[in-house]
C-alpha cells in the first residue's frame, strides 16, 4: 500500500473516530512542519484552515516568513502531511531547532535556492531590459509589416522560454491552486504574464483581426515582472535567513562532544550518545554538555547565560548544573539527569522558536485580509479591464489588457504577509540576543504599550560582568602599586 493510500486511510479513521468520540481531553503535542509552494499570504489561511478540519489538531499556526506551521493536537505525522499535500502543497517534518547539522543543512538548501531564483532572475531581466530599452528609445513595439511580425515573433520564443525557465514555479502554483479551487499570488502573476504573451501572439499571428491602433506586443512586461518577482523572492529569502541567527548563537552554546565514564575510562561521544545517568567528565574551560547533578569535584561555574549573573557559581557534590553553562575553575563529574531535547538549552532554543512562529494579534488580522485579498483583486481587475474596453479611448483592447494585468501583477499580496511574521521573527530573536526571552508574538506587541519597566538585578542593566572602576590603597601602597601586584596574581590565571 502507498505512503498516500495509508495516510488517507489514516484521515478516514480519524473522522470515524471524531463522530464517535465522547467528550474526553486528546493531549497535546505539538510539531513543526516546513511548508513547500506557499507564495503568498492568502496560502496562510487555506493551508491552516485544512488542519484545522483534521481530527485531533487542537490548533494549527502557519508563519509566512519562514515558511513553517507548528501544529498542536494528538494527530500522527502522516495525516497532517496527507492533508497539506490534500490541499495543494508540499511539507515535510522540520527539524527541533537544536540540531547544528539539520540547520546547516537547511542553509546549505536555502543558499542553492537563492542562486537559482538570482539566475532565474538574470535571464528574465537579459530580456526584459534590453526590450524596454528599446521600447524607451526607439518607440512604440507594435506589428505593422511581415518583418516585423517576424522578428516580434522571435522575441515571442524567447520570452515563452523565460516563461518556461524562469516562470515555471509561478505558473505550476497558479495551477496546483486552480486544481484545489483557490487562488494565490502565483495565479496573479500567471493571469498577468500569460495574457500579456497571450495577446502579443495573437497580434502577431492574427494582426488583420486586432484594430491598427491596439497592434501592440507586450513581451518585455512579461519578462520584466518575472526577473523582478525572482529578485523579491530572492531577497525575502536572504532576509529570512538573518533571522535564525538568534537561534544558531543559542545552538552554539551547546557542546558538541562530551567526555563520558564508561568502564572506569574516558571516551569522547558525540552529544547525541550520552544517556540518562551517564557520568560525564568536565574539565576546567569546558561547556557542561548535558543537564545534570555534580557528582564529585568542586568548581565555579559560569551561569550568566542562563542567570545573567556575572558571577561565577560555587558547585559542590549533589548540585544542579545545565548545558551550555562554563565550567570555570575545577575538574568534577556529573551524572546526566536530562539530555537531548530535554535540557534547559534545548528548550529556551524551542521556545525562541515557538515565541518566533507565533502570532500576535495584528498579525491573525493580516492573515484573515488576506485570504480574501485575491479573489478581489481579480474581480478588481476584471471590473477595470470592462471599463477601459467600454469607455476607455482607443485601442480599447489594449488599454483593457494592459489596466488587468498592471491591477493583477502590483495587488500581490507578499508585503502584507511578510511584514507581521518578519516583525516577530527579528524582534524575538534580536531579544534572544540580548538574553531576554519573550513568550510569544502577542507579549511582543504588548510590549510596546509599556510605560515602565521593573528590574529586580543589576546585571539585567549593566554590562554582566565586573571591571575595576577605583582603586583605593590602603597603608603604605600607591595605587599603582596595587595594581601590579593585582595584575601578578591574575597573570597565571586561565
Amino acid at each position: 500500500m502507498s505512503d498516500a493510500q495509508t495516510a488517507k486511510d489514516s484521515l478516514h479513521d480519524a473522522h470515524d473516530r471524531k463522530s464517535n468520540a465522547t467528550s474526553e481531553v486528546t493531549p497535546k503535542v505539538t510539531q513543526t512542519y516546513t511548508v513547500e509552494g506557499a507564495s503568498c499570504a492568502s496560502c496562510v489561511s487555506k493551508i491552516e484552515q485544512a488542519l484545522i478540519k483534521v481530527p485531533g489538531v487542537q490548533s494549527a499556526q502557519m508563519n509566512f516568513a519562514d515558511r513553517s506551521v507548528m501544529v498542536e493536537g494528538d494527530v500522527s505525522a502522516d495525516v497532517v502531511v496527507y492533508a497539506v499535500e490534500q490541499a495543494g502543497y508540499t511539507v515535510r517534518i522540520a527539524n527541533d531547532g537544536s540540531d547544528q547539522d539539520a540547520m546547516d543543512e537547511k542553509e546549505q538548501a536555502d543558499y542553492q535556492y537563492y542562486k537559482r531564483l538570482m539566475l532565474e532572475m538574470a535571464i528574465a531581466l537579459g530580456l526584459g531590459v534590453p526590450l524596454m530599452a528599446y521600447g524607451l528609445s526607439v518607440g512604440e513595439m507594435t506589428v505593422t509589416t511581415n518583418t516585423e511580425r517576424a522578428a516580434w515573433l522571435v522575441v515571442g520564443l524567447l520570452t515563452l522560454g523565460v516563461m518556461m525557465f524562469s516562470g515555471k514555479h509561478f505558473y505550476v502554483g497558479a495551477w496546483q491552486s486552480f486544481k484545489n479551487h483557490s487562488a494565490n499570488m502565483d495565479t496573479l502573476i500567471a493571469l498577468g504574464t500569460g495574457t500579456a504573451w497571450v495577446y502579443s501572439m495573437a497580434v502577431i499571428f492574427f494582426p488583420t483581426y486586432v484594430p491598427e491602433m491596439a497592434r501592440h506586443v507586450y513581451f518585455e512586461a512579461t519578462a520584466m515582472i518575472i526577473g523582478l518577482i525572482n529578485l523579491g523572492l530572492a531577497l525575502e529569502l536572504k532576509a529570512r535567513g538573518r533571522t535564525s541567527d538568534a537561534i544558531k548563537r543559542l545552538i552554539g552554546l551547546q557542546a558538541k562532544t562530551a567526555r563520558v565514564i564508561r568502564e572506569g575510562k574516558d571516551i569522547d561521544i558525540a552529544i547525541e550518545d550520552v544517556l540518562l545517568s551517564d557520568l560525564v567528565r568536565v574539565r576546567p574551560g569546558e561547556k557542561i554538555p548535558v543537564d545534570g547533578e555534580v557528582e564529585e569535584g568542586h568548581t565555579a561555574i559560569d551561569e550568566s547565560m542562563l542567570t545573567g549573573e556575572p558571577m561565577p557559581v560555587e558547585k559542590v557534590q549533589g548540585d544542579e548544573v545545565v548545558t551550555g553553562t562554563l565550567n570555570k575553575t575545577g575538574s568534577i563529574v556529573i551524572r546526566a539527569t536530562r539530555v537531548g531535547k530535554d535540557t534547559a538549552l534545548a528548550r529556551i532554543i524551542g521556545m525562541v522558536k515557538r515565541a518566533q512562529n507565533s502570532k500576535p494579534p495584528i498579525g491573525r488580522m493580516a492573515d484573515v485580509i488576506s485570504a480574501y485579498f485575491v479573489p478581489v483583486v481579480m474581480i478588481i481587475a476584471i471590473i477595470s479591464a470592462l471599463v477601459w474596453l467600454n469607455f476607455g479611448p482607443e485601442p480599447a483592447v489594449a488599454y483593457a489588457i494592459v489596466s488587468a494585468t498592471t491591477v493583477l501583477i502590483i495587488a500581490c499580496p507578499c508585503a502584507l504577509g511578510l511584514a507581521t511574521p518578519m516583525s516577530v521573527m527579528v524582534g524575538v530573536g534580536k531579544a534572544a540576543e540580548a538574553g531576554v526571552l519573550i513568550r510569544n508574538g502577542e507579549a511582543l506587541q504588548t510590549a510596546s504599550k509599556l510605560t515602565a519597566m521593573i528590574l529586580d538585578k543589576t546585571g539585567t542593566i549593566t554590562l554582566g560582568s565586573p571591571r575595576v572602576t577605583n582603586i583605593i590603597p590602603t597603608s603604605d601602597f600607591t595605587e599603582e602599586e596595587v595594581l601590579k601586584l593585582a595584575a601578578s596574581l591574575e597573570s597565571g590565571s586561565e
